[in-house]
């Protein structure tokens, strides 16, 4: 067996077998597979799909690569959250603390950019010395001794998945449902929870385009993790446009901390009260749905959900005035507004096409080793279903240089459709299954 078979075999078409796959696993992990073959297998297998015997393998040699751990000393009802990614989705900042103030314990490891999507971690490390690289003791008596904490994946939980996460975002090869799945879900059982809410969005800004790959995409999930006797609860939903307000990751910081205060756009309202509902649930609170949803808002106001983030920064190192004024938070050098030359509704609002304009201002990553720019991004004044007049102004674009910058501000402006009358606003979830 050696690799160049396996990758031409792939290339075929062909079912690779479990000890092919844990041959490639084992081996890449070890670093005895370079990156370019490695990149060629991946790539085979986002082209020609694997089957659902071949995700299950995957995905448990990628769980089996590393170190597993064991959450049950703590609770058994530690809950997990995860999006398969969207642009402006900052929605682990908000919803993480919410449960957590409610007596549910979070133990979440997140990842970074990947593709036009962003990553918690980096928005996380926005936060002046907030510590993503915990040990996995420290891991775990955070949310022992405060119910919460939110880390970057660790080198010794499925290191084979953050060396190919790492890799496809390089080759283009994200938008795989086999590699998804496998990725994601090789993360949460190494991880030890046992609950998870999964977000699993379509459209613009999302790695399935449609629903009925979204669809498909949490059939795969649920079947990895019902075969481990675990719980699971998905929610579809669209991401045609950016969620909320802000894209690029000190802003959406800004953005979660005014949402842990009550100050949420609509859709990303939404998405808030829906996942925060369903991870109550899945923890064993039985209530219905409008108490359950008052209680959210009860935490919010009473200022119980943002202390919890915030002991949560402290805990993991981070300096809490950046939280209390949020001006302290560095701010790109160049803000440009991004006028309307037209009267009207917003029809469309382009996630995919605001998503690459936020990696050309270095908010997101063109190759692996890139170092982002935390303070870039832009804040989006208008969205579907608001009017619009000329001479209004549509965004604000934070870039780190005057470089390009007349491009990316007509980049931003032709990622808005504006028709003359006016538009209903869509609904962001579609489906909880």
């Amino acid at each position: 067996m050696n690799i160049i078979e396996i990758i031409d075999k792939k290339r075929l078409g062909k079912e690779l077998s479990n000890e092919e796959i844990q041959y490639f696993i084992e081996r890449y992990t070890k670093d005895e597979i370079p990156d370019y073959q490695a990149a060629a297998l991946i790539m085979a297998i986002c082209l020609n799909g694997m089957n659902e015997e071949e995700i299950l393998n995957l995905t448990m040699a990628m769980a089996n690569s590393g170190e597993k751990l064991d959450l049950s000393d703590i609770s058994d009802n530690v809950v997990d959250k995860h999006s398969t990614g969207g642009v402006g989705d900052k929605v682990t900042l908000i919803i993480s603390p919410i449960v957590a103030s409610l007596g549910v314990p979070i133990a979440k490891m997140s990842g970074r950019g990947l593709g036009i999507t962003g990553g918690t971690v980096d928005k996380l490390q926005s936060i002046p010395a907030y510590r993503t690289d915990l040990s996995i003791e420290e891991f775990k008596a955070n949310v022992k001794e405060i119910g919460i904490s939110l880390i970057s994946q660790t080198l010794d939980l499925a290191p084979a998945d953050k060396k190919i996460y790492a890799l496809r975002d390089s080759i283009a090869a994200v938008d795989s449902i086999p590699l998804i799945a496998s990725s994601i879900m090789s993360k949460k059982i190494a991880a030890g929870t046992n609950k998870i809410v999964l977000d699993v969005t379509y459209g613009a800004g999302a790695f399935m385009k449609d629903k009925l790959q979204a669809k498909r995409l949490a059939k795969a999930m649920k079947d990895i993790w019902r075969g481990k006797d675990k719980q699971i609860c998905c929610v579809i939903s669209k991401m045609e446009q950016p969620l909320g307000h802000a894209v690029g990751n000190s802003l959406e910081v800004v953005e979660a901390v005014k949402a842990l205060h009550g100050e949420m756009a609509e859709d990303l309202q939404e998405i808030v009260l829906t996942m925060c509902v369903q991870m109550l649930k899945l923890a064993g609170r039985t209530e219905k749905q409008e108490q359950l949803e008052n209680e959210i808002w009860e935490v919010i106001h009473n200022g119980k959900a943002f202390d919890k983030f915030v002991e949560l920064a402290q805990r993991q190192g981070a300096d809490a005035a950046y939280l209390y004024d949020l001006n302290k938070l560095e701010k790109a050098p160049f803000i440009i507004p991004v006028v309307s030359d037209q009267n009207g509704w917003v029809k469309e609002l382009n996630a995919e096409k605001v998503g690459k304009i936020s990696i050309e201002l270095g908010a997101g990553r063109k190759n692996k080793q890139d170092e982002i720019d935390r303070r870039v991004g832009m804040i989006l004044c208008k969205k579907i279903g608001d009017k619009v007049e000329n001479g209004e102004c549509l965004a604000y674009l934070h870039a780190n240089s005057s470089e390009n910058i007349e491009e990316q501000v007509q980049n931003l402006k032709n990622a808005y459709t504006i028709c003359s009358t006016p538009v209903k606003k869509e609904q962001v979830i579609d489906e909880i299954v």
